[in-house]
């Protein structure tokens, strides 16, 4: 989405977009600074091939997953997703951050979530929920420089409440983009 690579670069980042299709070594040798999955269509399970590039570059670099990508990243470490009865869809969609306590209204368009109880075989810590029905909507993965969340912070729901996800990433990059 444009809005992501908008709200990187307003941080002072330079991005490069790839193909869902690209390999580890091929991102790995442009040396980024850090790596930022984006959303896209689907059962994530299907994606095998992603999912295991995934877990190549996992540890390598700081990494940022948004919506698939949360959801393909925590299948790279090793969690589980499930089918929800009834997807979360628009823009007024609850996510409490379990650190704050703090609940913010969010954009989401998602079928599929990561099942709460595999974060913690996987070392991940969950770090938002949705307040509506409880299921995952970010996990911290802190031994692994990487964190990811379901719902859209790069979206216009809050207006802006959740933008500041951007800064915690280049703060994980050291500041630099």
């Amino acid at each position: 989405k444009k809005n992501i690579v908008r709200e990187l670069n307003k941080r002072g980042c330079n991005v490069a977009v790839v193909p869902h299709n690209t390999k580890a070594q091929d991102i790995l040798a442009l040396d980024p600074d850090g790596i930022m999955l984006s959303n896209g269509p689907g059962d994530p399970e299907e994606n095998t091939k992603a999912i295991s590039e995934l877990a190549k570059l996992v540890g390598k670099k700081p990494i940022f997953a948004i919506c698939l990508g949360h959801q393909l990243l925590a299948l790279a470490l090793g969690a589980s997703t499930t089918k929800l009865k009834y997807g979360h869809r628009g823009v007024n969609q609850p996510v409490k951050n379990l650190e704050t306590g703090r609940t913010f209204i969010s954009s989401q368009n998602h079928g599929y979530a990561v099942v709460n109880e595999s974060v913690e075989n996987i070392g991940g810590k969950i770090s938002y929920i949705n307040a509506n029905d409880g299921t995952c909507e970010g996990v911290d993965y802190p031994d692994k420089s990487a964190f990811s969340v379901q719902f859209h912070p790069e979206a216009c729901s809050g207006p802006h409440d959740t933008r500041f996800i951007f800064d915690k990433f280049t703060d994980m990059m050291g500041g630099k983009c």
